[in-house]
Parts: structure tokens; sequence; C-alpha cells
């Protein structure tokens, strides 16, 4: 057995399915992990389970949060807690000086929690490998729904992809493979050139009126809105939008309540769809990040000792 984390502390918070494998497998790894909010972990012998946050990360040199981190009043996605799990202020004074924060992406009150501590931060959302491979969950649970909403096929039917980063990219490439008259709003020229080489149409913002009429399925991967009421007005009755970004997600959803749109905001698929798959991935990175985050350290402690 592996012992690469060996007497690494670990603290793993929330989370849903990923973290039920995420949290043992570190375990395996030799790392010393305490969990809260995964009620699941109890009576496992390798994990301590911890009633609060606050006790979980105490004296952790890793602190694990799940891919969407906290919200604004800093709770924390538990699916498996029994009760509210947060990380705020009160909890965030436990974590030892050189603590590091790994988390999917930060928003605004977390980086400023951390950086009033003066903690590490890993934000692995942005890493390629994490989000090129959680990208095909992402893609196959849109599709999913789609085919559960609507009364047709993916193939032939007119569907706009908003967006050509890694999980557009990704989602395009699976429609226009299944049959569907794909087209992909995408901002840079170098982006047109690619979809027009997958042989999907690429197109503008500006080309959008006049043209998103004929969409029967909308999917959205922007998070930033881009589909606004002056464009929802425009869309069909019937059209399906799927808004796959992160919260708040890139659709007016006030507005499609209003005008009868079917627009559903769906972050956090690969954890829904395929857990065991988006769990291996971060089991994979992880690791990987702990032991690079412990070598920079064990660097720098270094040099300082060689300046003294």
């Amino acid at each position: 057995m592996s012992s690469i984390l060996a007497g690494v502390s670990v603290a793993v918070l929330g989370g849903d399915d990923r973290e039920l494998i995420l949290a043992p497998h570190l375990a395996q790894l030799g790392a010393n992990v305490r969990v809260a909010g995964i009620t699941k972990l109890i009576g496992n012998n390798r994990i301590q389970y911890c009633e609060s946050a606050g006790e979980a990360v105490n004296g952790a040199r890793f602190v694990i949060l799940p891919m969407s981190g906290i919200d604004e009043q800093g709770y924390i996605r538990a699916r498996y807690a029994q009760k509210h799990l947060s990380f705020t202020r009160d909890v965030i004074k436990f974590c030892k000086d050189d603590c590091t924060i790994i988390v999917g992406f930060a928003r605004q009150l977390l980086k400023q929690l951390i950086a009033e501590r003066g903690l590490g931060l890993v934000e692995i959302a942005g890493i390629d490998e994490v989000a090129i491979m959680n990208s095909i969950p992402s893609a196959e649970g849109a599709l999913q729904m789609a085919m559960e909403a609507t009364d047709i096929t993916i193939h032939g039917s007119n569907t706009i992809v908003f967006g050509f980063g890694r999980c557009g990219c990704t989602l395009a490439r699976m429609l226009s493979a299944l049959g569907a008259i794909t087209s992909v709003v995408a901002r840079k020229p170098a982006d047109h050139a690619r979809i027009t080489e997958m042989g999907m149409e690429p197109m503008s913002y500006s080309q959008l009126p006049g043209y998103i009429e004929r969409a029967d399925i909308i999917f959205n991967t922007v998070p930033s809105l881009v589909l606004d009421e002056s464009l929802l007005r425009q869309t069909k009755p019937a059209v399906f939008i799927c808004d796959i970004a992160s919260a708040p997600g890139g659709v007016d959803f006030k507005a499609a309540e209003n005008l009868g749109r079917n627009a559903v905001l769906a972050p956090g698929l690969p954890g829904k769809v395929a857990p065991r798959t988006a769990a291996m991935i971060l089991a994979k990175v992880i690791p990987d990040i702990i032991v690079s985050e412990l070598a920079n350290t064990s660097s720098l402690f270094s040099t300082k000792e060689d300046r003294g």
C-alpha cells in the first residue's frame, strides 16, 4: 500500500458521493483524515469523524472543501450532513498557520477568509487535468437532461452551445456526434476556426438575434449573463435550456420563468451523474497537489535556513 501521504493531516468537509471515495483513498495513501458532514463515513476505522468543521480542521495541514466551495453565507454543500456545515471565521481560526485550502473554485468570501489568515489556496477547477476530464460527465449529464426534458431526439435537433471552453468543446463534440445540428457561440476567431474544422457552425453573439428562434435545445457553459430577456423572448416556447455553468449561471432565469421557458440551472453534474468517475479524478489530482505543496514548503524552509 502506498504511503506517500504518511502522517499528513487532512480535513475533508462536506461534499457528496465524490468525498465518500476521496476521503478513504487519502487514508489509504497514509494521510490522517478527519471528516465533517459526511455521516456515511462514520464507522470507517481509517477515518476520524468529527461533529463540527472546527474540530475537523483543528491542526490540519490541508483542508479539502467541495468543488463548489462555500456560498455567500459560508455554508458548505454537504449532502450527508445531519446539520448545516459552514466554513467561517469561527472555523478557519482553528486552521494551522501553514494550512492550505483545496477547493474547486473559491468565491469572494472564501478568498477573503483565507487572505485574512494568510493561508494557502489551491483552486483545482481551473487545472486542465480536472476541467477536461470533468467535462465528460458534465456533458453526458446535460445530454441526459435534454433527452428527458424534450419529446424529440438529439439527432436532427437544432442545438446551440454557448461557450467553447473545456466543457463547451466536449459538449458540442458529443452533440455533433449524435447528429444534432450544432451551432457554437464563441468570441475568439481561433475558436471559430476550430468549430468549423469540427464540422459545426460558429456564431458570434451579434448573430444570435434572428437565429436563436430556430433552437430546440440550448446549452450554456458561460458563467456570466449571455441569455437575457431580449434573447429569451425570441426562443421557441418549447425550447429546453440547460445551464451547466457555475452559479448563478448565464441565463436570466426569472425572465425565462415569466416567459414560460423551461430553463434549468444544473451545476455540479459530475458528482450527480458519475460520482465514481468524478471522485477518481480528484483522487488522482489532489494527492499530487498535497505532495507538491509539501515539497514547496520544505524548499522554502530550506532556503530560509541557508540564508539565515
